[in-house]
């Protein structure tokens, strides 16, 4: 494999690795709104009917649980994030197969494709090492 490939193959393959995982984000954080949309939606009817404490208390104790799973792994933060760097990697993909934009007078096209991919990787991996160790820090601590 030569470097122009590896650059290519590189640049595949993290819009795949950031569109699997905006897909699968939005879908795990979609589905917990939907559970706790409908858990809270039961907990009065379930009051209404008169049903054992339990049920009632257990619909809470449910909705406690996801938005704490939905906090703790941040779904819908981690679906924006690689959707958008999903998308811009594409963007520079289109750009330079169409010679177009910064690679239009670039003395080394695929070189300045590689540095551009690498930039947006690492932009997104420097906004998760933050995001974690923002959410890593004892409540109150400030930066």
């Amino acid at each position: 494999m030569n470097a122009n490939d590896a650059t290519m193959e590189r640049l595949d393959d993290q819009i795949a690795w950031y569109d699997r995982r905006s897909r699968r984000s939005q879908r795990l954080f979609k589905s917990l709104k939907v559970v706790v949309i409908i858990a809270a939606g039961v907990i009065p009817l379930s009051a209404g009917l008169e049903a054992p404490a339990y049920v009632t208390g257990g619909l809470g104790a449910l909705i406690a649980v996801l938005e704490g799973l939905q906090q703790l792994n941040q779904y819908q933060h981690n679906w924006i994030t690689y959707r958008s760097t999903c998308e811009a990697l594409q963007h520079e993909k289109y750009l330079f197969l169409a010679a177009a934009g910064p690679y239009v007078s670039a003395a080394n096209p695929r070189a300045l494709l590689a540095e551009r991919v690498e930039s947006l990787i690492s932009q997104e991996h420097a906004k998760w090492v933050t995001a974690a160790e923002k959410g890593a820090k004892p409540q109150g601590e400030e930066s």
